[in-house]
């Protein structure tokens, strides 16, 4: 067979099954989501928008691709007899490998994750589909078959892909004069309310008003008894930039139907900035705050962002270099007529006009923030419940408004013993004692880790309110978070306690006479314990506990030692301080030991309990539990 020959035949009709993960989508959109059948009017409109945006993105390299065809449109067509919906465009269009790729499984890396996320609840589940990008498949909701045709822009070729949507699709070569897509939903019984001239305007009105395309439909007139669709077009959408109009001539419910429009997700955002910028700069943003953490929200590489525009025309999606990564989480359009039309992602590096916009935008993300902390505080412990880890990533990386972002942080404490993250810093100084110059902090792997640290003991007994920071990237904010309002943070668990004013004189004077009396204890457990510890001393910080392990000033945590290490880095090597509280019965039973054998036991167990009790791991288990047989037996 000739290559000619073999290309033709391979391109015959020919039935393909789905990914296995489209199986289960498919089953999940058509039963979840039943009770909402007019978002499949939405989701079909938003793509053929977006083949919109990316042919004017192609064209900017190569207007040959318009084919004499620059005014982009969105079609939509009915037929009673035939009982179908038809939805067309003329934006870019599929080659038959991207329809593939596109339609025969899921189009974007995260299906694993996709799939993890499901609960069973359907209600729940439904929202998750948005963040996937997979519209399309809610054409099955009120379709019993799908047919889509499609042409790439520039090619010669089309091809006809076909479904009942039960496991498998066809695809074979088709004739199409114009590029684009057109896809015909066969309607199942019972779905007639979509071939009603009014109904499907209303439903473009409600759900698609804000898209920039004209979206047309044939005009209707009555006749003898019947409604007759004419040959004139009628734009049944606004079709003008939504983020260009006024404020005061958008609603409410057309702000949030951009946004889902935006975000592909199924809920509404929880709040939103809208600005027109002028004067040296001038752009226009409109930028939405989720309500609903996406599933991949902690993956620093995944593409994210803002759609970007210059003068109306779309040039960018996930522009990334127009908001900071702490920022990711955040959705919306950002229009600018100081960018060439043909910018590119290596121009948008260097830009000071993107730097710009930048700092703008996060201003007014920030300033949001601050109102709905301010003024909303449920809304916020909503949005801070979804992405609090992420901004505390804020500090490290943008410096110029690291105080800002500090006022939006919160944090658990002993004050609540809960941990809900509910206590801003600013809470924390209003409540501090008269003497106090120290915000206190600890870090632990866990809450109930720091909760329960033997480190506490002294705050808890004077009344001292403490943070509880047990997420991984708290200790990355206190890298760059050393003091807030004049306040140093300090760590209770680095370096020499010193409570300072609020340690009364005679405290200070049996501190030192406790710290004298146990002198030699506290060299014979050091000379005992040899290269395992920096060092041994009393502690001031215990009331219960025999002991602790604290990190010397400079060194690392060992919190920040054990999240280095199980993320397969090398942190720096540094060895612990211990604590002893010689008022304790375990301490005072240690100092009473004759036989060396026993007192190096307990002196070994007395360090691999301290360490247990931070969060720690034993190098040598087998030694410590050999050690307790022992001294139990």
């Amino acid at each position: 067979m000739s290559t000619e020959a073999a290309q033709k035949n391979s391109h015959q009709k020919q039935s393909m099954a789905f990914q296995a993960e489209v199986k289960q989508l498919l089953q999940l959109m058509i039963h979840s989501l039943y009770s909402n059948k007019e978002i499949v009017l939405r989701e079909l409109i938003s793509n053929a928008s977006d083949a919109a945006d990316k042919l004017r993105f192609e064209a900017l390299a190569n207007g040959a691709l318009y084919e004499n065809d620059s005014e982009l449109k969105i079609r939509i067509a009915f037929d009673r007899d035939a009982r179908t919906l038809t939805i067309s465009d003329n934006g870019i269009g599929m080659s038959r490998d991207e329809v593939i790729a596109n339609i025969g499984t899921i189009a974007k890396s995260g299906t694993k994750e996709f799939f993890n996320a499901l609960t069973g609840d359907q209600a729940k589940d439904a929202n998750l589909i948005g963040q996937f990008g997979v519209g399309f498949y809610s054409a099955f909701i009120i379709a019993d078959k799908v047919t889509l045709t499609t042409r790439r822009a520039g090619a010669s070729e089309a091809v006809r892909w076909e479904s009942a949507g039960e496991g498998e699709f066809t695809l074979e070569d088709a004739d199409k004069a114009s590029r684009g897509t057109d896809i015909v939903l066969h309607l199942r019984e019972g779905e007639d309310e979509f071939l009603s001239d009014w109904k499907l305007k209303s439903i473009i009105r409600k759900y698609s008003d804000h898209i920039i395309l004209p979206i047309v439909m044939k005009k209707t007139e009555w006749k003898d008894g019947a409604e007759i669709a004419t040959d004139e077009d009628e734009t049944v959408n606004k079709a003008s930039a939504l983020w260009a109009r006024s404020k005061n001539d958008i609603t409410e419910e057309e702000y949030q139907e951009f946004y889902k429009h935006v975000s592909h997700d199924f809920e509404n955002p929880l709040a939103y900035t809208h600005s027109r910028v002028e004067g040296k700069q001038e752009y226009i943003s409109l930028l939405y705050i989720p309500g609903k953490a996406p599933f991949d929200l902690y993956d620093r590489e995944r593409s994210h962002g803002i759609k970007l525009y210059v003068k109306r025309v779309f040039i960018m999606e996930d522009a990334e270099k127009l908001m900071p990564q702490y920022l990711r989480f955040v959705r919306g359009v950002i229009d600018t007529s100081d960018l060439p039309l043909n910018v590119s992602r290596e121009i948008l590096q260097s830009s000071r006009d993107v730097e710009a916009i930048k700092a703008g935008s996060v201003k007014k993300l920030l300033a949001l923030l601050e109102d709905m902390a301010e003024n909303k505080p449920e809304d916020y412990a909503r949005f801070y419940k979804e992405f609090g880890r992420v901004l505390k990533e804020g500090p490290g990386e943008d410096f110029a408004n690291k105080d800002r972002i500090a006022g939006l942080l919160r944090f658990a404490s002993t004050k609540a013993d809960s941990d809900v993250q509910d206590v801003s810093l600013k809470d924390y100084i209003s409540r501090m004692q008269p003497e106090q110059d120290a915000i206190y902090y600890i870090t632990a792997d866990s809450f109930s880790a720091a909760q329960h640290s033997p480190h506490l003991e002294i705050f808890r007994k004077k009344g001292i309110e403490v943070l509880l920071m047990s997420d991984r990237v708290d200790e990355w904010l206190l890298g760059s978070l050393t003091e807030f309002e004049g306040k140093k943070l300090q760590s209770i668990a680095k370096g020499d306690l010193d409570l300072g004013k609020l340690e009364s004189d005679t405290e200070k004077e049996i501190q030192k006479k406790i710290e004298e009396e146990a002198k030699t204890l506290v060299e014979k457990i050091k000379q005992t314990l040899g290269e395992q510890v920096k060092d041994v001393r009393v502690t001031h910080r215990l009331t219960d506990s025999p002991a602790c392990l604290v990190s010397d000033e400079n060194d690392l945590s060992g919190n920040l030692a054990r999240i280095l290490k199980s993320a397969g880095q090398k942190a720096p090597e540094a060895k612990p301080i211990l604590e002893i509280n010689p008022a304790h019965k375990l301490v005072k039973r240690i100092e009473a030991e004759s036989a060396e054998d026993v007192f190096a036991n307990l002196a070994h167990v007395l360090f691999d309990q301290a360490l247990l009790a931070e969060g720690g791991t034993l190098e040598d288990p087998a030694s410590f539990v050999k050690r307790m047989n022992s001294l139990i037996s």
